[in-house]
């Protein structure tokens, strides 16, 4: 599990240093993040570990948004003068996210839907 951190935060650091040599609008963490996504799809396959380590991070996700809801009530008097432009992020960003997911989920079921309908096919010819 320590190994699979380090391979996180060394992905994170290096989504930073990129971010701030290329001088790239982009979060570092999200540049971090595609690296790491390019390094696995170039590998092929998720290391157990990895795999393990990051199904405990989301098991504990909500434990990581507390230094953001922290955050979010130190800025409360801005937020009670524009609260507007932070409520229409907040549902634009979950629509978003929402149909992203359902656009996701479909495409990869019909993926998957054509390969058992391929290796069903090619059994059915076999016999």
């Amino acid at each position: 599990m320590l190994y699979a951190l380090a391979t996180l935060f060394a992905f994170n650091l290096l989504g930073e240093l990129l971010v701030r040599v290329t001088g790239l609008p982009l979060p570092g963490a999200l540049v971090g993040t595609l690296t790491l996504l390019i390094g696995l799809l170039f590998y092929k396959r998720l290391p157990k570990p990895l795999e393990d380590t990051a199904s405990v991070l989301l098991q504990n996700m909500m434990l990581l948004f507390i230094p953001v809801i922290a955050g979010v009530m130190l800025e409360f008097d801005h937020l009670r003068r524009e609260w507007l432009p932070f409520v229409l992020a907040c549902v634009g960003g979950a629509a978003i996210t929402f149909a992203a997911t359902a656009l996701t989920f479909h495409f990869f079921l019909q993926r998957q839907r054509a390969k058992d309908e391929a290796a069903t096919g090619s059994k059915q010819e076999a016999a």
